[in-house]
């Protein structure tokens, strides 16, 4: 279980798979200074409500994670969760597509 911590008040569990391709996707925004919302529904545990966070490139954000190889990489996936980070909502969980064994990449570390 990986951790995104948000201008050093916010941390937030994502399993490894999941905060590769959220940091993927933040990643590139950020590079073009672009600000956004991202969101998510929350754990059980915390209320099992959601939580919004305006992303911008001035606040510090840090990925940790926790397993030791880089996950393999869903280029759909990635492009699903751009397409929402690039809507008026920003940013979303949406489920992982499959994808035909081709177009998954391997990402280095």
């Amino acid at each position: 279980m990986g951790k995104l911590t948000y201008d050093s008040t916010l941390t937030v569990d994502f399993d490894d798979r999941t905060l590769a391709h959220l940091q993927l996707v933040i990643g590139a925004k950020l590079r073009r200074s672009e600000a956004f919302f991202f969101g998510w529904k929350d754990d059980p545990a915390s209320g099992d409500g959601r939580t919004t966070i305006w992303i911008h490139p001035e606040i510090p954000i840090a990925f940790k994670f926790y397993g030791g190889r880089q996950p393999t990489i869903n280029r759909a996936w990635v492009d699903q969760l751009m397409l929402t980070a690039n809507s008026p909502q920003g940013l979303q969980m949406v489920p992982e597509p499959d994808e035909p064994a081709d177009h998954v990449a391997a990402v280095s570390e």
